[in-house]
């Protein structure tokens, strides 16, 4: 399961920019997931919870935000959904496109510092 791995490095960045804002916890970590990334969201935070353990982010929550896998026609300029398996041929011309918009997205893109113990 690398989703493991890919939780671990997701705590171990998210602690370095909490501690690099003055944190000394994080209560939630934003994550963008494409559906091609090759990224299962239930594993990765399953995975979450077991690497978080003993860290900053202890008590963190994972917030998965999951990206449509989108593909651009340049023939007919007709943006379409890939989807899943992906199929890259244009549902308008009929025509396969070379050109993926989004989809294989896997970034941290955010992480809310604990709040200060009173």
């Amino acid at each position: 399961m690398h989703e493991l791995s890919i939780a671990t490095a997701i705590v171990e960045q998210a602690a370095e920019i909490a501690r690099a804002d003055g944190a000394d916890g994080v209560s939630s970590v934003t994550v963008r997931v494409g559906e091609l990334a090759g990224v299962v969201p239930d594993a990765l935070h399953f995975a979450f919870e077991v690497a978080r353990d003993g860290t900053a982010l202890a008590a963190a929550r994972l917030v998965v935000e999951e990206v449509p896998a989108r593909a651009w026609c340049g023939g007919c300029a007709e943006e379409f959904a890939v989807g899943m398996p992906p199929f890259f041929w244009c549902p308008r011309c009929d025509r396969p496109s070379q050109e993926l918009l989004g989809g294989r997205e896997l970034e941290i893109t955010g992480v809310e510092p604990a709040p200060a113990p009173a």
